[in-house]
């Protein structure tokens, strides 16, 4: 009698159903383009694509073996899959690009949202000002830009102010001057405060520098050119001088210039490289004519995706091109669909024309790409492979030199990775280590914080960084400090959720506080581990100190787990330290702020800044003093002394 063959597991079931079921919706696609989107089980996204034929795209996925790449892994987590018909591929792109910025899916090719591009800002006024700005723009106000940093910006002020003399200073500021400030003596600004210039020469002034950052330089040496003649046939040989000399300003800017001037006035151009599974795009700025650098961005989910991909299609022998050219397809995408486009792309690989088609219609206008550029083009794009290589191989090697000291901190603390840690985002488990540090910070007991900072992914997560305030303890009592944030920290954390490894800056007695709390909390005591300094107190002689008993650890100071200790150690002391400074001054300027304070508007509030010489001397008058403000009633003043008491 033969035995029965073994029932199959229900998971596999499950599976063989949800795959039928999937495979019965692929063949009812229809051939029309549209964006498709892979749920896992749980519901969350796996990935979103754009199709010009669903039916025959999203049947590639299913057809073919896919093994263990990185596609293969996402086939087998499909568990729901939803599709939108659209009218164009052009529509395709804009819907696909909006979904991957919302939906964050894991398998997409992903740049960060990058929203910190900094704009020179020339803020809408009587006398408008210039001022540097970063976040989202609106009409109110005139933007030039984004500029490539926060450098840049800057320069661009300085320019400005050397040429034109406009101002910077806040409007709070502008208002309440009886004198002429310091950038007035020195020739940076014309003194509009206190009536030193008139309104139409400092709109003039204005206009002019408007058409300096619109690359009209030009038109801007012939204004002045005009107006100083004018000046000089009504004998008014003041005013001319000065205009003289603004010429001779904007001619040596012009002339140091004169290396990154071309015809074009607005311009970006990109470049990019792909090398070790990690890819680099590097974007670089003209403005008005003005070449102002560069920035490198670095996308995640990148080679094997892109690579399935491509092997899918078969469209390309030359999967290492190919993937470039999808990686600044993807960039291209994020970074300008709904955004600011130039003019003009300069670009290192051809692209989809539907993409660029799709750029302009959304700009109104027709955007002009060159792949093959020549003269001053040509020397931007080369300066632009050039910082791709550099970047990609700077990202590269410090990526290597990081993922050798989380193995070198792994064996040196003998820590057991479940080798399936790392499925999903990285075939590598040392990539899931996760290590949480604490440090507690005050000042003479004042204003008490702990910091936890995490390090994951070889590298610190600044975004799940948290500070804690202490309370209800002794002042300066850095046990009961680490007792409290562990408590709150890990008293109601999921098993999931605890780390492998838990930093203490600190040697036994913060470590036997730590113990203490896991003990209470049934949590495993190995994780814990105690950073103790060493013989005087010398970087690169620190001891690690464990909660379970093992003997105290000494490494090499030469020693890359060491180092990686001493950098998480450094971050978390760092990240104290200007949370308890932020929280002291606020203790110390009575833990409000005027703007806070109902009934406080901003002519009160300038008033009580002027008449007290800041926020201190506002703090430190009594109710009487401020009573006796224009505008502050006895009933206010109270208000105001409790507020900041």
């Amino acid at each position: 009698m033969t035995e029965p063959e073994p029932l199959p597991e229900p998971a596999q079931v499950d599976r063989a159903k949800v795959w039928a079921r999937l495979l019965v919706e692929v063949s009812a696609l229809p051939g029309l383009p549209g964006v498709y989107r892979y749920f896992d089980a749980k519901g969350d996204v796996l990935y979103v694509g754009k199709a010009r034929d669903l039916k025959k795209r999203v049947s590639s996925y299913f057809q073919k073996t896919h093994g263990g790449t990185r596609i293969g892994q996402m086939v087998s987590r499909i568990a729901r899959m939803e599709t939108t018909v659209v009218r164009s591929e052009a529509e395709a792109l804009l819907l696909e690009n909006n979904l991957i910025k919302t939906l964050n899916p894991r398998f997409n090719i992903l740049f960060r949202d990058d929203k910190s591009y900094p704009y020179l800002k020339i803020a809408s006024h009587e006398f408008p000002r210039l001022a540097y700005y970063r976040g989202s723009v609106d009409r109110k106000h005139r933007y030039f830009g984004p500029y490539p940093n926060a450098w840049a910006v800057k320069e661009s002020i300085q320019l400005l102010q050397k040429v034109f003399l406009l101002r910077t200073c806040e409007d709070s500021f502008f208002k309440h001057r009886t004198r002429p400030c310091l950038l007035y003596q020195i020739k940076r600004c014309s003194g509009p405060c206190v009536d030193l210039i008139s309104g139409d020469d400092y709109q003039r002034s204005v206009m002019q520098a408007e058409q300096f950052l619109l690359g009209e330089q030009e038109t801007v040496m012939q204004s002045l050119q005009a107006q100083m003649m004018d000046y000089a046939e009504r004998m008014e040989y003041e005013q001319a001088a000065e205009i003289r000399n603004q010429i001779g300003a904007l001619s040596k800017v012009l002339h140091q210039q004169s290396v990154d001037t071309a015809v074009d006035k607005d311009v970006d151009v990109l470049a990019v490289k792909v090398q070790g599974g990690r890819a680099c795009v590097n974007l670089a700025m003209v403005r008005g004519g003005r070449h102002l650098g560069d920035r490198a961005h670095f996308p995640v989910h990148v080679q094997e995706q892109v690579l399935a991909e491509e092997e899918m299609e078969s469209t390309s022998s030359n999967l290492a091109q190919a993937t470039e050219v999808r990686v600044l397809e993807a960039f291209l995408a994020q970074h300008y669909l709904g955004g600011v486009v130039p003019s003009m792309l300069v670009l290192s690989h051809p692209v989809d024309p539907a993409l660029i088609a799709a750029l302009g219609e959304q700009s109104e206008r027709k955007v002009q790409v060159l792949i093959q550029p020549r003269e001053e083009r040509r020397a931007w794009l080369d300066m632009a492979i050039t910082g791709a290589d550099l970047a990609l191989a700077r990202l590269l090697s410090e990526e290597g030199s990081q993922q050798a000291r989380t193995r070198a901190l792994v064996e040196a603390l003998d820590l057991a990775l479940d080798p399936g840690d790392g499925a999903g985002e990285s075939s590598d488990p040392l990539a899931k280590l996760r290590i949480e540090c604490f440090d507690i910070s005050h000042t003479a007991g004042e204003a008490t914080q702990a910091s936890c900072v995490v390090y994951e992914q070889h590298r610190m997560q600044s975004s799940q960084y948290r500070r804690y305030n202490i309370k209800d303890i002794t002042g300066g009592d850095d046990y009961a400090a680490m007792k409290q944030v562990l408590e709150r920290r890990y008293g109601s954390a999921k098993p999931e959720h605890i780390p492998h490894v838990v930093l203490i800056d600190g040697g036994k007695g913060q470590v036997s506080m730590a113990r203490e709390v896991f003990e209470t909390l049934g949590l495993d005591l190995s994780i814990i581990v105690g950073v103790e300094k060493g013989e005087g107190r010398k970087v690169g002689l620190e001891e690690l100190v464990f909660a379970d008993g093992r003997p105290k650890l000494q490494l090499a100071p030469t020693s890359a787990a060491l180092m990686l200790v001493a950098q998480i150690r450094d971050e978390a002391h760092r990240f104290a330290i200007t949370g308890m400074r932020a929280k002291r001054a606020s203790v110390r300027t009575g833990g409000s702020r005027l703007e806070d304070i109902p009934g406080v508007g901003p002519k009160r509030r300038a008033k009580l800044l002027q008449r007290f010489g800041g926020v201190r001397g506002v703090t430190s008058a009594s109710m009487e003093e401020l009573a006796t403000v224009e505008g502050i009633s006895r009933e206010l003043a109270e208000e105001i002394y409790r507020a900041l008491h």
